[in-house]
């Protein structure tokens, strides 16, 4: 079904209250929907395409200048030209929590607050919360909290009878 000629584009929705946009037919919206997750998918893929060219070009360069300065991560600043460059490689730390755990029982076993050295914190999957005989449940519900996320919506055009 075309749409009337003064029905507004992708590019005027920025510009169009929310309570406008709202009052928009079902079926407009849906294909403003379908545009902007394909709009979104060709750029996302764009910019893996552009990201892996400059991994490409200027890793060795960044990770020459990080062994120069005696790091194996962090931030180092490049010159292309008239370009800065500045190539940042993140440190990602993961801890074994059973050997957290077992100094944690030392420390306390010392005499000493584990608090002053590691950071303690206590989850429950909700798969196993759910799972539990109601009387536990009971016992842990004072310390739970739920909070919704955000409300997702996705139009789909009915499927035509063939």
């Amino acid at each position: 079904m075309p749409f009337p000629t003064n029905c507004p584009s992708l590019a005027d929705l920025p510009q169009i209250p929310a309570k406008e946009i709202a009052a928009l037919p079902a079926d407009m919206l849906a294909v403003f929907q379908f545009e902007i997750d394909e709009s979104f998918k060709h750029i996302k893929a764009i910019k893996a395409r552009l990201d892996g060219a400059l991994a490409l070009k200027y890793s060795d360069l960044a990770a020459e200048a990080r062994r120069s300065a005696g790091k194996d991560t962090g931030t180092v600043r490049l010159k292309d030209g008239a370009i800065t460059v500045v190539a940042d490689l993140s440190k990602r730390v993961d801890w074994d929590q059973e050997k957290l755990g077992q100094m944690v029982q030392r420390i306390r076993a010392a005499g000493d607050d584990p608090a002053e050295y590691v950071e303690i914190s206590f989850k429950v999957s909700e798969r196993k919360y759910a799972a539990w005989p109601e009387a536990i449940r009971q016992g842990f519900e004072p310390a739970r909290t739920v909070r919704t996320g955000q409300l997702g919506i996705q139009l789909l055009a009915e499927e035509a009878d063939q």
